[in-house]
C-alpha cells in the first residue's frame, strides 16, 4: 500500500524532499514531533501489516494499530563507496 495519501506534517515533507523514495514509509529522525507524525501516518495507512526495518524498534516508542513485525539486518560495505564517503560527499558529515 502506498502511504503517501495518508502522510502528515514532517512525513509529507520528507516525501516532497525525496520524491523517488517510492512506496516505502521513511522514518526520518526520531524527535517527538516526527515520531507522532510517523505514528499517525502508519495508523492512517490502509494496510494489512507493517514491516519495521529501522535501527530501533519503533513499536517500543509508538503505538501501531495493526499487526507489525520487526526485521533485523547487517550491513556489509563492499568496495570503495561507503556510507561514510557518500555522507561526506553530500556534506552531511
Amino acid at each position: 500500500m502506498d502511504p503517501r495519501p495518508y502522510t502528515v506534517k514532517s512525513i509529507t515533507e520528507t516525501f516532497k524532499k525525496y520524491p523517488d523514495i517510492g512506496t516505502l514509509l521513511p522514518a526520518m529522525g526520531y524527535g517527538k514531533a516526527q515520531m507522532r507524525d510517523l505514528e499517525t501516518t502508519i495508523n492512517n495507512t490502509k494496510c494489512d501489516s507493517v514491516v519495521i526495518g529501522t535501527p530501533i524498534d519503533l513499536a517500543r516508542y509508538i503505538k501501531i494499530n495493526k499487526p507489525h513485525t520487526r526485521v533485523n539486518y547487517d550491513l556489509q560495505e563492499i568496495g570503495t563507496i561507503t556510507i561514510k564517503s557518500v555522507l561526506k560527499e553530500k556534506g552531511i558529515i
